[in-house]
């Protein structure tokens, strides 16, 4: 039997980035805002950084980036077989800024232009100084650290100091210097100082195991507060199947879900917000049917679920002699925006940034080592594996990663989640203009190590470093054939649904792509605010 429950103004699904900011940014209307996530809240006291344990429960175990390893009954499982990246998300209040490494760059302003500038592609129906003011409204919320006066990117003003370069970054510093490159401190999402109630970061480890100091930004202990004592409810282990449209009006109503005993509810809503990231949102659309959207929810355009984009990530790695920070600390010290812009000589257009790492911990270490065949069993093995704890450096290459198509997620025909709602399929394949940068980027990062004195220099090709960043299944534009949503984040087809994640990226950039999710989450809650009187007109 389903159970009915009271009609909300407001019915947000997803509680991760963009969800906990558009809900605290609509709070303020004081309209009745209900947030289904389908995971619960974690305990600081449960992250894997309390424990010695923290590499193994972070590589193939319960805090393991991929969902498919992870295993979690909170989570979905995610056909990636045909995709040479996979899928890497968290279902969780907080979302993927539990786990993600709080590194956080903004997108270029050229990154909204690609088409005018380059041909390929499509412009965004938004430019970069529309999301200016979300940029800095965000960076105050979540608390970021960086050195202003980067000349590689706008202006931006991050309320803490950057985190310390520490011994590695001092010497991709150096690195850099010698070839006349640039390089910059990176901004973060983590404390460097008391802030609003957040400990400093204390460079207990590696940051993607969830931060148990808080001192890294994650939007359970950033946007939620504040938005719950606000007025916002937020609903946990609610797993939604789907979206459910008035065939009369034509208008969303609300959504079915599951919680936790697998008991089906149906939640009624004035409007509905999708906030699941763009392999969830193009999921609960495409299992959205009705006799208008025979094809998924939204769907006129048959762009639903078309031209994801997974920002390929190779590491180059290497050997220096010099003991430096280790997996000590947040991983991403400094980077480079040398190659970010379009230098049609490279055989290429738009370009990829360059991010310095420090090393990983122990085990970590050893795994990277075994895989790039640089650690011997037998009586070399502790010899060798001294050479290379806290003597490891790599450089991480964020590629541009064009729309195509023919990348999409679509619904598995066999494979479903614990609820029985069809899983989510990804195909994916690398483009040309992709593999060209790619290549390019590794061979930058090769001739840096090597001006760090590295040896053993090696780059995997097979393994793309899984950063999970889902882009571009639900576009935004202007154009309803070209298009799933308007410039600010409304259905062309359905009047009452928006979506404010990743899926609305209309190109990906060469950078994480957190900070421009959320900028663009409050840029929307903020026009809906100011369209309230004419919302669905």
């Amino acid at each position: 039997m389903t159970t009915s429950h009271d009609k909300v103004d407001v019915l947000i699904v997803g509680s991760g980035a963009s969800g906990a900011a558009v809900a605290w940014s609509l709070a303020d209307t004081r309209m009745r805002i209900l947030c289904l996530e389908q995971g619960d809240w974690v305990r600081s006291t449960d992250f894997p950084a309390n424990g010695r344990d923290w590499e193994a429960r972070r590589a193939g175990g319960d805090w393991d980036i991929r969902p498919n390893i992870r295993g979690r009954a909170t989570d979905y499982p995610v056909n990636d077989d045909n995709s040479i990246m996979k899928v890497a998300n968290f279902n969780g209040v907080g979302g993927g800024t539990v786990i993600y490494t709080a590194h956080w760059p903004r997108l270029h302003p050229s990154d909204f232009r690609v088409r005018s500038l380059d041909g390929v592609a499509d412009d965004w129906p938004i430019d970069y100084w529309t999301l200016e003011r979300f940029y800095e409204e965000n960076d105050r919320m979540m608390g970021s650290s960086g050195l202003e006066g980067d000349p590689g990117v706008p202006p931006r003003h991050p309320p803490m100091p950057p985190i310390p370069l520490g011994k590695t970054g001092a010497a991709y510093a150096r690195a850099m210097n010698r070839l006349g490159w640039h390089w910059w401190p990176s901004d973060t999402s983590i404390a460097t100082q008391p802030y609003e109630g957040r400990a400093q970061c204390i460079n207990m480890n590696h940051c993607t195991p969830g931060c148990a100091q808080g001192a890294k930004a994650s939007t359970d202990i950033t946007y939620w507060p504040l938005a719950l004592r606000m007025g916002v409810e937020l609903r946990t282990r609610a797993r939604v199947r789907e979206i459910t449209l008035d065939a009369g009006s034509g208008m969303v109503s609300g959504a079915i879900y599951y919680d936790a005993d697998g008991q089906e509810h149906f939640q009624p809503a004035e409007l509905v917000i999708m906030a699941c990231n763009g392999v969830g949102t193009p999921r609960l659309l495409l299992n959205s049917v009705s006799g208008r959207f025979p094809n998924g929810l939204a769907n006129s355009s048959g762009l639903v679920g078309r031209n994801l984009m997974l920002h390929p990530w190779p590491v180059v790695s290497g050997t220096v002699e010099e003991t430096l920070d280790g997996g000590r600390g947040p991983i991403t010290s400094l980077w480079s925006k040398q190659f970010y812009e379009t230098d049609t000589s490279r055989g290429f257009v738009r370009g990829y940034t360059l991010q310095f790492n420090r090393g990983t911990g122990p085990v970590n270490t050893a795994l990277q080592a075994v895989a790039a065949g640089q650690l011997p069993w037998g009586r070399d093995h502790h010899r060798a594996y001294r050479e290379l704890l806290d003597h490891r450096v790599g450089i991480g290459v964020a590629c541009d990663d064009l729309p195509e198509e023919h990348n999409r997620v679509t619904l598995d025909p066999v494979l479903k989640d614990g609820n029985g709602i069809p899983a989510p399929r990804i195909d994916y394949t690398i483009g040309d203009n992709t593999q060209r940068m790619m290549e390019h980027g590794i061979a930058r990062a090769e001739e840096i190590l090597e001006a760090c004195g590295a040896t053993r220099i090696f780059c995997s090709r097979e393994v793309l470093n899984y950063p999970g960043h889902l882009l571009g299944t639900a576009r935004m534009g202007r154009d309803p054939e070209r298009s799933v949503v308007n410039e600010w984040g409304r259905s062309h087809d359905v009047r009452n649904l928006f979506i404010v994640d990743g899926s609305v990226f209309v190109t990906g950039g060469g950078v994480n792509p957190t900070s421009s999710i959320q900028a663009i989450a409050l840029y929307i809650a903020d026009q809906m605010k100011r369209r309230l009187a004419t919302l669905f007109d």
